[in-house]
């Protein structure tokens, strides 16, 4: 990423970074469980702002509407910026829109996994890449039943079918959010290893989407 920021105007990148993070650090999930009267999702179950927990509350419309606009932040910030600027500011705007969902300033830095986000960044870069996240987090997740496996898995994916496809800044920029992913994710890959990590359908969804 460093190279990416010392071939591009220094104001620009710094702008461009602003914007994403900006775009991604709005908690949409602390602000429609406040706005349904479901109080702050940070006291519920793992004390993430993301679709996860508030699925927790047990409105699944709110938990959707999370999560359709964790993703569409990240998706926002790309594609504003490619559209208008071109690609190398769009990937450091990706990076920001990620670095909001995950370290909010407005919630003293805690804030979700960034999967949904992950998801919606790739998206704006290049959609078969998302496409692709989505086909093996459904196949992980059907034969082993574990959500955050399955987000682990096709996050490390991600930056090889990048790879595959010439997109270098792309790929640099999706290595990068990978593993600020699976780092938010150690209490998850603990219970993985421990074999107490809770599966889909037991009653209780491990927050591999927060």
């Amino acid at each position: 990423m460093l190279d990416l920021f010392q071939t591009t105007a220094p104001l620009a990148a710094l702008l461009s970074l602003l914007f994403g993070y900006l775009c991604g650090s709005v908690p949409f999930g602390l602000l429609f469980t406040r706005a349904g009267g479901l109080g702050d999702i940070r006291a519920v179950g793992s004390g993430n702002i993301g679709a996860t927990n508030v699925l927790r509350t047990g409105n699944k419309s709110l938990a959707a509407a999370t999560l359709i606009c964790d993703l569409l932040k990240g998706t926002l910030a790309v594609v504003v910026l490619d559209f208008s600027y071109g690609r190398d500011l769009a990937v450091i705007a990706g990076l920001g829109a990620f670095l909001g969902h995950v370290f909010p300033v407005w919630l003293q830095f805690k804030g979700g996994k960034g999967v949904a986000t992950f998801i919606g960044v790739i998206l704006g870069l290049f959609w078969p890449a998302a496409l692709a996240f989505g086909a093996i987090w459904a196949s992980v997740a059907w034969v082993t039943r574990y959500s955050s496996l399955a987000a682990l898995v096709a996050s490390a994916a991600v930056p090889f079918i990048l790879y595959a496809f010439s997109l270098y800044p792309e790929t640099l920029l999706a290595t990068v959010l990978a593993l600020i992913l699976w780092i938010k994710h150690h209490e998850n890959i603990r219970r993985l290893l421990a074999g107490t990590e809770s599966k889909i359908g037991d009653g209780k969804t491990a927050a591999a989407a927060d």
